[in-house]
């Protein structure tokens, strides 16, 4: 039996077929982890979750911030952007399914046997595990209420930041979420930066990597995570691996085998050109 962590799809079912073939994936004793981000800007968003959730118990699956954005524009007032390819989704014919199978994901995975947390973005540089976990749950159970419009209708947005500044339940599962499924970059103080996106050689210096902030209550615990495609290699960076290689981009899809730390890679063909290039 062995255990991998994929990195973002983003709606792009081929490569993870063809990356399923080549790790020879058995689904009646191996387990993938998806980092979150299976839908959005790529073209088979909807084939991509109908997959995934096939795949029953061998799939752990957090939620990433292109998921969460399906299940606002399905329950509150997001909509579909112009480069979004989730309207095939809203329209299919077992939406209601798919989107319930979504909503009942969780933002942390915790494997104590394998000693791996799985998120998408990471862990607030201040929080243990303990306490990540404790975000995590309240956010779920917010998440997956009866009625849940309320929820996703106010959910979004800049202004739960710093995990000391949350004085009601919904700010402080603003935060889990912004934690979870947005963060890349802190500022010395803990207080998230929604702007930066670049590689850490080229960013502001005023910025840290949230997994290399000083005095990490979480250093000790490995994290396998997503979300920052600009990162670079797949690699530790101490004890936590990203592993979104940028297959949306032309790039890499990428595994991870948690037991030994071996990475897969193949090449994807570009489903959509960066901003930098259509510039050019």
């Amino acid at each position: 039996m062995a255990t991998y962590a994929i990195g973002d799809l983003q709606g792009c079912l081929d490569p993870l077929e063809a990356l399923l073939e080549q790790i020879r994936f058995d689904p009646a004793a191996d387990q993938i982890w998806f980092v979150g981000d299976l839908v959005n800007r790529g073209p088979q968003s909807l084939e991509t979750l109908r997959f995934v959730r096939s795949l029953g118990d061998r799939a752990i699956t957090v939620l990433g911030n292109h998921d969460i954005h399906l299940l606002g524009c399905r329950f509150g007032t997001r909509v579909a952007r112009g480069r979004d390819t989730l309207d095939p989704i809203l329209a299919a014919e077992d939406r209601d399914d798919l989107i319930d199978w979504l909503r009942r994901r969780p933002l942390l995975h915790h494997d104590p046997d394998l000693a791996w947390t799985l998120v998408h973005a990471g862990i607030h540089p201040h929080w243990t595990l303990e306490q990540a976990q404790q975000a995590a749950r309240e956010t779920e159970v917010a998440m997956r209420a009866a009625e849940p419009e309320p929820f996703f209708t106010e959910i979004f947005g800049n202004q739960s930041d710093h995990p000391d500044h949350n004085p009601t339940a919904l700010d402080r599962q603003r935060f889990a979420i912004n934690v979870f499924t947005r963060m890349r970059y802190c500022h010395a103080d803990g207080r998230l930066d929604f702007t930066e996106k670049r590689r850490p050689s080229d960013a502001d210096p005023a910025l840290t990597p949230w997994f290399a902030l000083p005095d990490r209550p979480m250093a000790g615990e490995r994290i396998v995570f997503g979300h920052w495609s600009t990162l670079g290699p797949a690699m530790p960076r101490g004890n936590a691996w990203g592993v979104d290689q940028g297959c949306l981009w032309g790039r890499q899809l990428t595994a991870l085998r948690l037991e030994d730390m071996q990475l897969f890679s193949i090449d994807c063909p570009m489903a959509r050109t960066p901003r930098a290039l259509r510039a050019s």
